[in-house]
């Protein structure tokens, strides 16, 4: 039974046991550069979508934006996940309990993901459509966030970010 995402240490080990789950690879610089790409395109096209008041591509490029820059991130580190609750997860149990990102990114990051959910699969009259663009309106600095990140992270920092993954499993 998958744990609740809550609880991200719990979640974390039974993303680590998903087949499309939480693995370590080689860090790689040229893969987080196309994430930065890809994340800047979303962005690019949320601006798009504020203008022409496109509630559905709002959340959907909003949330994208940011998955695409965190995955850059998670790239630079070498860690690979394909679930995407995984991927948040491990923004906090990394990033913002190693008080790296602050956890106002995490929870817009989240929200954004509800939003894109709800979008997807809900009648869009449904959403808070004030909330959604106000959370849409922080994806900017999202990336920007994620990109600083990016800039400072060195051998030891992502060495020790995928040690705490390791230890993590070992123990379990």
């Amino acid at each position: 039974m998958r744990p609740d995402c809550e609880d991200s240490k719990n979640h974390i080990l039974w993303c680590l046991n998903q087949k499309r789950g939480i693995e370590l690879e080689d860090p790689n610089n040229d893969l987080c550069k196309a994430h930065i790409k890809k994340a800047k395109s979303a962005l690019n096209m949320l601006l798009s979508a504020i203008e022409k008041d496109e509630i559905d591509w709002i959340a959907a490029t909003s949330y994208y934006s940011r998955y695409f820059a965190f995955y850059a991130l998670l790239k630079k580190c070498g860690i690979k996940s394909e679930i995407h609750e995984c991927t948040i997860s491990l923004m906090d149990f990394l990033f913002v309990e190693e008080k790296i990102i602050e956890q106002k990114f995490h929870d817009d990051f989240k929200k954004a993901k509800i939003f894109r959910i709800d979008a997807q699969y809900y009648v869009s009259d449904e959403i808070d459509k004030d909330e959604l663009k106000n959370n849409a309106r922080t994806t900017s600095d999202f990336l920007l966030k994620m990109e600083e990140i990016i800039e400072k992270m060195n051998e030891d920092k992502i060495n020790g970010l995928r040690n705490k993954i390791i230890d993590l499993k070992n123990k379990n």
